[in-house]
């Protein structure tokens, strides 16, 4: 999941979540050897528990794997619901937990397809499809008989408890399916498995959209255009321009990963603009990859969905099983930070503005010049230069930081696995072995997948291939990290900046989660929205903390450690232009929860993000960090819909466990409060209510004003 956009989540693609309640877990191996050849459908072998056949995966076998896959699973399901004897946990619910594994290795591959290697042969599968998955889902989430299993097994749970997972079990899985229409007559039962068929379409469309202008949309420039730009990323544009046909000219591809730091350091405002209006504009050109008829359309059929389980909009209906619990919980959260947060804007751009005056540059600020002038502020309040920062960030120097922070922290060792042992799909992935530091015992395997290129989608995300369980024998870990770092030129450093290093950390958050899961049913992995960010976030902290600054924070060139004064600096700006990152953050969550809670009837999709943040006060100097045509996180599925807020319900839960942190005698590396935090809110994963988790960790409930300290705002009376 990219920190911010994605942060996901971490990632799992519509279809991974069609198939969720179903999926990760086990089915009859000698089985699908005996009925085909498809090597997605084919359990993983060779060392560590398995691994996928990621050298043999072939793209005209997607679609037959799928179908089999779906088959499979569906006998499945048929053999728990023709059982004669009365449902129990063991009859009805192991079963489900041990069926779809075979789908659940298709949808591997089908991810990495998706996410890190899209092409227009892979969109046209994935359209098509789309509404057949739906389909399929509905089969299950709306069978009689397998709900009245599966109530049977609760009802019964209620009277008489069971173990405390498989409590816990019982009551995720038959909330699942209450929220998912299997309580609907059977009219409504048609209507509302419909609704999820046109729905995944509308989601396919609307990713597709947005890649599309990615690809469509990038600016090239001539030598005397570079002006302000780094070695590194001039080099890196000149090479993405010659394979693109255009040697001798330098391409700015339609990414943040490019975007970002152009609009930061390019001295060109006229193509900061063009640049700006490009990435902002994504889903919004009013061609054939516009998305906002999809939003529509998706506002509209969410709504007449959750309608007919008698919720009056999506948002009640969503958050009844998250922390937050309503929507007006999530909106005084927000509320309660947005002024603050507008208010450090007004702060921040005056600043900017008078050094724009002071040089003479006649302009007044616009959006395309927050980045670029917001840098310039930072020099001279902080005399704090990102470009030398940077010179210190090196990215194989924070591989190691995450290895240090994960074995001091978590007690984890992490080996590069022995070269062509482990296939990769890209030659860019590199793979480690994670084992316990004590005992040796074989924890899991990461996979990184570092580099943009074309075909993968923008930000940052973790993924697992296999998830942890123990009830039908031990299975290992197969996490996933992915990130899209401009690939350096050969034999060039790469060097990141303070916010990528921090999602590099908050990525391997996740890693760290899926591998620290102790849960013995796959059901248990799953994730609490507005809680599962925390853990992603809290490993942000370990960043700034003495001991990986001296050990990893050193020159690309000399090898020298940075120096203390510029630490110093680094420190006192941490609260540095968190107006514009907060309301970027804060104007994304909040339009997510408006236009859910909004009547979607006849909406004009512009128009409402344009009046709502008029309405709002949002400062015209910038913009949402998610605009809504290329709003991913809620659009193209609906694992963040009316639930982007929970980055900072997660961020309040961080800043507490944070100021936890610096209060123990250890600090951040105090092994009895590292022990309480893996065991309490790492280790359960889902098997136990996150609040109830975070008070036996914390010994209360989380406060705001840690956020608030944390972020440089003026914290309540």
């Amino acid at each position: 999941m990219d920190k911010k956009t994605p942060k996901l989540l971490t990632t799992i693609t519509l279809f991974c979540v069609a198939v969720a309640l179903i999926s990760c877990k086990q089915t009859k191996e000698k089985e699908i050897n005996m009925t085909t050849n498809n090597i997605l459908l084919q359990e993983w072998t060779g060392p560590y528990g398995g691994v996928p056949a990621f050298d043999k995966m072939n793209i005209e076998d997607i679609k037959p794997a799928i179908e089999k896959g779906m088959e499979l699973n569906l006998q499945e399901i048929d053999e728990i619901t023709s059982n004669s004897e009365a449902p129990t946990f063991e009859n009805t619910i192991v079963p489900m937990e041990k069926s779809g594994e075979a789908l659940d290795r298709v949808f591997s591959y089908y991810g990495i397809w998706s996410a890190n290697m899209s092409s227009p042969e892979f969109r046209k599968i994935q359209s098509e499809m789309a509404p057949i998955l739906s389909d399929f889902r509905s089969k299950i989430s709306q069978n009689a008989a397998l709900f009245q299993r599966i109530k049977t097994v609760y009802d019964n749970s209620l009277k008489t408890p069971l173990e405390a997972d498989q409590q816990r079990v019982i009551q995720l899985i038959y909330e699942g399916f209450a929220m998912d229409g299997a309580e609907l007559d059977e009219a409504k039962k048609l209507r509302y498995a419909a609704i999820n068929k046109e729905l995944s379409t509308l989601y396919t469309n609307f990713s597709n959209n947005i890649l599309a202008d990615e690809e469509n949309y990038v600016v090239y420039l001539t030598e005397d255009q570079l002006g302000g730009l780094a070695d590194g990323m001039i080099k890196s544009m000149a090479k993405i321009a010659t394979d693109k046909g255009q040697e001798g000219k330098y391409a700015v591809p339609n990414t943040r990963s490019y975007m970002d730091p152009f609009l930061k350091y390019s001295t060109e405002r006229e193509i900061r603009e063009k640049v700006w209006n490009n990435y902002y504009s994504r889903g919004d050109n009013a061609d054939e990859f516009d998305n906002n008829e999809n939003i529509a359309k998706i506002l509209q059929l969410r709504k007449e969905r959750v309608g007919l389980l008698g919720y009056d909009n999506f948002g009640d209906w969503r958050l009844q099983n998250r922390m937050a619990k309503t929507p007006e919980n999530a909106m005084n959260l927000m509320d309660a930070v947005w002024p603050a947060a507008i208010a450090r804007v007004k702060e921040e751009v005056a600043d900017m503005q008078a050094v724009a005056n002071a040089n003479g540059d006649n302009i007044t600020i616009e959006p395309w010049d927050y980045r670029f002038y917001a840098e310039k502020v930072r020099k001279q309040k902080y005399d704090l230069d990102s470009d030398e920062v940077k010179q210190y960030l090196q990215l194989d120097k924070l591989t190691d930081a995450l290895f240090f922070v994960a074995g001091e922290v978590f007690n984890y060792n992490f080996t590069p696995v022995p070269e062509g042992s482990v296939t990769v799909f890209h030659e860019d992935v590199n793979v480690w072995d994670v084992t316990d530091k004590t005992s040796g015992e074989h924890i899991g395997l990461w996979y990184l997948d570092p580099f943009a290129r074309p075909g993968k989608r923008s930000g940052a995300w973790a993924t697992t291939y296999r998830s942890h369980s123990t009830f039908d024998g031990e299975k290992t870990v197969l996490a996933s990290n992915n990130s899209n770092f401009v690939k350096p030129a050969p034999g060039e450093a790469l060097l990141v900046s303070w916010d990528d290093a921090t999602t590099f950390l908050h990525e391997f958050g996740h890693a760290l989660h899926f591998f620290s899961s102790e849960v013995k049913y796959p059901t248990l992995n799953g994730g609490v929205r507005d809680y599962t960010e925390f853990q992603s976030q809290v490993l942000e902290r370990w960043l700034s903390t003495d001991k990986v600054i001296n050990q990893f924070l050193v020159h690309y060139k000399t090898g020298e450690a940075i120096p203390q004064e510029l630490v110093e600096k680094i420190k006192k700006a941490s609260t540095f232009n968190q107006g514009f990152s907060t309301t970027e953050y804060l104007a994304s969550a909040i339009m997510d929860m408006k236009f859910h809670l909004a009547d979607p009837t006849t909406i004009d999709v512009d128009a409402f993000e344009k009046e709502t943040l008029e309405a709002m006060n949002m400062p015209k100097e910038l913009v949402m960090r998610h605009r809504t045509p290329h709003f991913g996180h809620v659009f193209s599925g609906e694992g963040y819909a009316t639930a982007y807020y929970g980055y900072m319900w997660a961020d309040v839960i961080t800043a507490d466990a944070a100021e936890a942190f610096a209060e123990a005698p250890g600090g951040f590396y105090d092994k009895e409060l590292a022990a309480k935090m893996v065991k309490y809110l790492f280790a359960p994963r889902n098997s136990m209510d996150p609040a109830e988790a975070y008070r036996k960790f914390r010994g209360r409930d989380a406060k705001i004003d840690a956020l608030m300290r944390d972020r440089g705002f003026p914290v309540a009376k």
